[in-house]
This record gives C-alpha cells, sequence and structure tokens, in this order.
C-alpha cells in the first residue's frame, strides 16, 4: 500500500491534477510544495522554513507532495514509497500551463494572470536542464516503486486501474 508519494514533472503537465486525484482515491493529505513557498503576496518564504515545513511533513506516516523544487527532490525520494513522474512533451506542458490562467487553484495562493515569459521558458527549458538530473536521481533510488507517465491518457488509464485496485484492498 502506497503511504508517501511524490508527484514530480514539468510545471503545466498536470502534477496538481493528477496529486489531487490520488488524494481522493486514497484519502491520503495532499501537500502542495508551491503553497508551502509561496505566499499571497507573492513573496516566498525562507529556505530556512521551506526546509522546517517540508521536514515536518516527511516525518508523517502519510502523503502525497506535489511539486519539484529540484533541490529537495532526493530529501524527499529518501522518504517516499513511490514517486509518479510527469514527463510529458513540452507543446502539452505548455498548454497546460496556458490553460490554468485565470483560474483559482488549490494548489497556488494567488491566480496566474498571464503565462509570464520567464515562467514560459522555465518550462521550455526544463527537459534539457531538469529533466536529466530528475532521471539520475531516481536510478539511484530503484527500490522505489517508480511510474513515469508520458501521456494525459497514461495517467487516466493509471488512475482508473488504480482506484479499483485500491478499492479492493
Amino acid at each position: 500500500m502506497l503511504r508517501k508519494i511524490i508527484v514530480i514533472g514539468s510545471p503545466g503537465s498536470g502534477k496538481s491534477t493528477f496529486s489531487r486525484q490520488l488524494r481522493d482515491i486514497t484519502g491520503l493529505p495532499l501537500y502542495y510544495l508551491d503553497m508551502i513557498n509561496h505566499r499571497p503576496d507573492r513573496t516566498t518564504v525562507s529556505r530556512e522554513e521551506f526546509d522546517s515545513r517540508l521536514t515536518d511533513i516527511l516525518s508523517t506516516d502519510e502523503w502525497i507532495i506535489d511539486g519539484n523544487y529540484q533541490r529537495t527532490i532526493e530529501t524527499r525520494l529518501k522518504c517516499c514509497d513511490a514517486v509518479f513522474l510527469l514527463n510529458f512533451p513540452l507543446e502539452v506542458c505548455l498548454a497546460g500551463a496556458a490553460a490554468r490562467v485565470g483560474t483559482k487553484r488549490e494548489d497556488m495562493p494567488w491566480v496566474e494572470e498571464e503565462l509570464d515569459e520567464e515562467f514560459r521558458q522555465w518550462i521550455v527549458d526544463f527537459p534539457n536542464e531538469k529533466l536529466p538530473e530528475i532521471y539520475q536521481m531516481l536510478e539511484r533510488y530503484k527500490d522505489k516503486n517508480i511510474v513515469i507517465f508520458k501521456s494525459r491518457q497514461e495517467t487516466d488509464e493509471y488512475l482508473k486501474k488504480f482506484a479499483k485496485e485500491y478499492q479492493n484492498d
């Protein structure tokens, strides 16, 4: 039974949507790293405060943690049972990020009013700058239950199957 789950991948890939669906199936508490790091006024907490809050979460028995925050992935990998990596095509991630503009979301403390150029560039750079490092880390944690999705259809099919299996446990 999965009790400690991390969901990682490019911005716009649907990590938060996937995480919410996992939460709804499992009843596990869900934590969004963006909500831990950002304040409603668009400032961020200190690195120490962020790390302290993350450590508190990791010390509990059950959780889903949504978000990359690359410098903390390895810390979370050490503690988790399962990793879900949403590795979707760039166009899908850009469209996903654009589609949520103007929408109030539980995973962000403000409504994004535009897909700003800096954030867009971060998504564009993700496959070449962040993804190789993520795959290197995953190689070191092969003992974990690692699931890599390449499309939204794969995530949808997995969740349907997972929900049926979870209900039967």
